[in-house]
């Protein structure tokens, strides 16, 4: 009796405690519900955007720590001062002046525009290099990428747009020999008179003669294209020549790709491999005994059976250093002590000039190059119509030296150093993005701007290019090099350049422009 009393009593309650139970499904059921798909794509999304700040916040942030940037001033007096070719600006406003007031002197002209774009491409190149200090190393080395050819790039537009088909074609093929043969032979040439036999990474230089080769190739297939229809008896030169075209823009749009891949390779997934301590590298040797190239005894010091140079200047003794590091400069300081503020002093780079300045220095050489490159480009043809000189020649030969020019000066004095594989980045890097950017940039932006500019280059120009990528690949395969290999590529760079000065070229390669 008294159980059904407490039953019925609590089953009330029972019905109180269910009911707001039974409203609260109820409501939660009229609620609108979230779409799950949609908020894993706006997780995802997020995820991405997260990555991406990641991503360029690493790219933009320096490799080493900054000091205090100069002021105005000291920026102005590092580019006054920043190297001695410097003193061919003056050609600036005299060449200038020249094509204005003899308008019919293209050899004065010439010569006085060639001049005044040398010191302008070192100082693009001293503005690049200040700009990478305040990024990150993959955001430099896009940097580098980019503007490490403006020069050719400037020079190659100017003449695509006034049709100047001819002086495209061999002035790129010409900056790309210049570069594996006449930099490379000089660094290797440079480099051998201090040391018997220089070491450089094997991994990464095998691979730039991979990515050289496949260049080459694209350069000879549009002309073995051209001779394998010329014998035809259904030849016709217009169908042809279409053909080739349309071939060279599919071409130049793959070879982009591969660049862009190559960029992906060297700066995030194995930059490791690009680096001087690399561990495939072949060991520098010194001259065993006297130097035959220097007025200065050595004496030997046998360490694991090695034979090592002893210097007696300054200058040898950074060199000595380089060869054998210690294996620990300092082992008596103990961890904690004064020598981590010394190492955060060496870590500490100071920039040159602010970036202000700096940035105002990349536009004004920039716009001083294409005017200046205008001038250049416009005095070719009455230059060469004399008859004293040809175009294969000024292609080839002449204007490389304008864009290189710095390029050769920093190959050269880093190779003595001992730091051939900078070297060889400065050389064949360089002659990478030619082969690889500049060239099927340039096909491009013809088809863009309705110009037949293809990859069907001049026979001999192309012939050329094979067996000088062949030569150096011959040359860099056994990992090191002495100074004969750099006399053999200077020697075989001078070969071509009698033979271009005799070449007077092949005509009608190209359809009206």
């Amino acid at each position: 009796m008294a159980h059904s009393t407490a039953s019925s009593s609590r089953a009330p309650n029972a019905v109180e405690e269910t009911f707001p139970l039974t409203q609260r499904s109820s409501a939660s059921a009229n609620r609108p519900r979230i779409s799950t798909s949609g908020s894993k794509r706006q997780k995802k999304s997020l995820n991405w955007l997260a990555k991406f700040k990641r991503a360029a916040t690493l790219m933009a942030q320096p490799e080493k720590r900054i000091a205090k940037a100069p002021t105005v001033w000291r920026s102005i007096q590092a580019i006054v001062f920043a190297s001695w070719l410097n003193v061919l600006l003056v050609f600036i406003p005299i060449s200038w002046a020249i094509n204005f007031a003899l308008p019919d002197h293209d050899t004065l002209i010439f010569v006085f525009t060639f001049l005044a774009i040398i010191p302008l491409a070192k100082l693009l190149a001293f503005a690049t290099d200040e700009l990478s200090l305040r990024v990150g190393q993959t955001l430099a080395g896009l940097l580098n990428a980019t503007l490490g050819n403006a020069v050719e790039l400037i020079v190659s537009i100017i003449a695509l747009a006034k049709c100047q088909l001819t002086i495209v074609q061999s002035s790129l093929v010409g900056s790309i020999l210049s570069n594996l043969l006449l930099v490379l032979g000089m660094c290797f040439f440079a480099g051998g008179l201090r040391f018997s036999e220089q070491g450089f990474g094997q991994s990464a230089v095998q691979l730039n003669s991979s990515l050289l080769t496949i260049s080459v190739i694209a350069v000879l297939l549009p002309g073995a294209f051209h001779m394998a229809l010329q014998g035809q008896p259904e030849y016709d030169e217009l169908s042809t020549d279409y053909n080739i075209l349309k071939t060279s823009h599919g071409v130049a749009i793959i070879l982009l790709f591969i660049y862009a891949s190559y960029l992906v390779f060297q700066l995030f997934s194995h930059k490791g491999l690009y680096d001087d301590d690399s561990g495939d590298m072949q060991q520098t040797k010194a001259y065993a005994g006297h130097n035959p190239f220097r007025l200065h005894r050595t004496r030997r010091n046998i360490t694991d059976g090695e034979t090592v140079h002893s210097p007696s200047s300054t200058h040898d003794r950074e060199a000595a250093t380089t060869l054998s590091p210690p294996a620990d400069a300092n082992p008596d300081v103990e961890p904690g002590t004064n020598s981590i503020a010394s190492v955060e002093t060496e870590a500490l780079k100071q920039p040159l000039m602010n970036l202000a300045v700096c940035i105002w220095l990349l536009v004004v050489v920039t716009v001083l190059v294409a005017v200046t490159a205008e001038f250049l480009v416009d005095s070719i043809d009455g230059m060469t119509s004399s008859g004293l000189i040809n175009k294969e020649f000024v292609g080839i030969i002449l204007l490389p030296i304008v864009g290189n020019a710095a390029e050769h000066v920093t190959a050269v004095t880093v190779s003595v150093k001992d730091k051939l594989t900078l070297s060889l980045g400065v050389a064949v890097g360089s002659s990478i993005q030619i082969a690889l950017f500049v060239i099927p940039f340039i096909v491009t932006l013809g088809w863009i701007m309705n110009k037949p500019l293809t990859l069907l280059f001049d026979p001999l120009e192309s012939i050329v290019l094979f067996l000088s990528v062949l030569t150096v690949n011959y040359v860099v395969q056994d990992g090191k090099s002495n100074w004969l290999e750099g006399m053999i590529l200077m020697c075989l760079y001078m070969i071509l350049s009698v033979t271009f000065w005799y070449y007077p070229g092949t005509q009608g390669i190209f359809p009206n422009c």
